[in-house]
């Protein structure tokens, strides 16, 4: 190996970089619809919707208001130092899906086999080194018992906390910054306090009502105005579906936005509007009956016997729901973008199709379908079947060069992940694994899309059939593919045996 190394390389080099034409010419689309599960939308009669995120989209500027607000709430309700507000909001630091260690302060990326991603783990702004990772985890695998519990929640035990929301972008990053003001004034505090301040602060924006406040008088700046989001539903009414929506918001905030977005007659597209739903109990608390909201937002005491349309219905509860409306099983189809709170009980306990809304899509495609990506990958995994088809040489010499291609290789996975977010990469992978939140997503949704106005490329007949993945065991390894298979190249055989 130690005299035909470096002509491998360069040949493999070559070799993938010839594949990149023909992967250029197939690029993804970033407005399809993906699939998990096989489902005709021809089934389908009932569509439900969450609100925000899902019919509604906010500009970047939501995000600074709610961790500016958090943070003030931190400095005059929870006592912190004012100096922490020389951290201001950084829009690039965090993406959706990461994992929070609650006694240690640490902010990490966890693959779909509870493993960490090396480089990915944060005490406040910092990166934390391997070694210390892997000496405070016995490893980098983090136990059952250990994880965040169902809904992603840091409870009765489980010390990590998982941050599905995109409302949770504010929080992480806030979160970073506070530990990061304590670290470099070496100040000693209590992580789990600070955490619980920091998500009750946040708590408290909504509840409060201060970002609804904020973006009622100014919804321009904050509201993304998508006409797409009335084609969409006027499309479906057309088609004779039915259609509810059901979110936890407050009814006027609801109100303001759909006028905004859709128009003044929005409820007459609505079959039955949910607000302050409490979701996910909405979906499993069986005692909460639902309340009328009048016109003036004032909530009726009259027993509820029918949901009608052009009402706003407060609380409530699904069981009631079903009951009330008939609407069951498969024939429905429910959007929302939090893969817990939104989709996990609707598929797991009654048996409703789900749609994931993950806005992170479009750009990690547009990402994808460049040549930089596209060669960069090529050559990664070229490297990474000749690292597997070349490690039967033990000599000193070939275990040089085998060395010398590993840092090359782990050198590509840091630039692949800088592609994307340069402190934890793409929300779907980590370095060769699923992530935790593809994992759940690919569990709890049966299809998902960057937005609502993708259902716009396909008729109401349409059939979503998931791509069938190979299995590791029906594919031949990359060193069968590379030296017998599919990419036979005659003479590697022989130039492996050079010595």
């Amino acid at each position: 190996l130690n005299k035909s190394g470096k002509l491998t390389e360069l040949f493999f080099f070559k070799f993938s970089s010839d594949l990149v034409p023909s992967i250029m010419s197939n690029l993804l689309n970033p407005d399809a619809i993906f699939s998990n599960n096989e489902m005709s939308l021809s089934d389908i009669e009932i569509y439900g919707f969450d609100y925000d995120y899902t019919l509604v989209f906010y500009s970047k500027h939501l995000h600074t208001l709610i961790y500016n607000a958090a943070r003030d709430l931190l400095i005059n309700e929870h006592r912190y130092p004012a100096e922490i507000r020389k951290y201001d909001y950084d829009p690039n630091f965090a993406i959706r899906g990461l994992h929070y260690d609650v006694h240690r302060a640490l902010l990490m990326k966890i693959d779909a086999f509870h493993y960490i991603q090396l480089g990915t783990v944060y005490r406040g702004l910092s990166v934390v080194p391997d070694e210390e990772v892997i000496a405070m985890y016995d490893g980098s695998h983090v136990p059952l018992e250990q994880m965040s519990d169902f809904y992603g929640k840091s409870s009765h035990g489980h010390t990590m906390k998982q941050f599905m929301d995109i409302f949770s972008l504010p929080e992480m990053t806030l979160l970073s910054c506070v530990n990061e003001y304590f670290l470099k004034n070496n100040i000693d505090y209590e992580p789990v306090h600070l955490y619980k301040d920091v998500k009750d602060s946040i708590r408290d924006v909504h509840i409060k009502g201060i970002m609804y406040r904020a973006i009622e008088a100014d919804i321009e700046k904050y509201i993304c105005y998508a006409e797409q989001t009335r084609a969409v539903l006027a499309k479906l009414a057309d088609h004779g579906k039915k259609m509810f929506l059901i979110t936890n918001s407050p009814s006027s905030f609801v109100e303001k936005g759909m006028k905004f977005i859709v128009g003044k007659d929005w409820r007459d597209l609505f079959d039955v509007v949910i607000v302050q739903a409490d979701k996910p109990s909405f979906f499993n608390d069986k005692r909460r009956p639902f309340r009328k909201v009048n016109e003036k937002g004032v909530l009726l005491w009259d027993k509820i016997h029918k949901l009608q349309k052009g009402q706003i219905y407060k609380q409530g509860n699904l069981y009631e729901f079903l009951k009330l409306t008939g609407w069951r099983g498969s024939k429905v189809l429910y959007f929302g973008d939090h893969i817990y709170s939104d989709l996990a009980d609707l598929t797991l306990k009654h048996g409703w199709r789900t749609g994931a809304i993950i806005p992170e899509l479009r750009s990690e495609i547009k990402i994808m379908n460049t040549e930089q990506y596209i060669q960069t990958m090529t050559w990664l995994q070229t490297l990474t079947g000749l690292l597997e088809h070349m490690q039967v040489h033990r000599d000193p010499d070939s275990q040089m060069i085998l060395d010398e291609w590993k840092k090359e290789r782990k050198e590509m996975r840091e630039m692949t992940r800088n592609f994307f977010n340069s402190q934890f990469g793409s929300l779907f992978r980590t370095d060769q694994n699923p992530t935790y939140f593809l994992r759940r997503l690919s569990r709890f949704a049966d299809i998902y899309m960057a937005s609502l106005s993708c259902l716009l490329n396909y008729d109401p007949y349409y059939t979503f059939y998931p791509r069938r993945t190979p299995l590791q065991h029906e594919l031949p390894t990359w060193s069968d593919q590379l030296c017998t298979g599919t990419f036979r190249i005659p003479f590697l055989q022989e130039m492996a045996q050079v010595k």
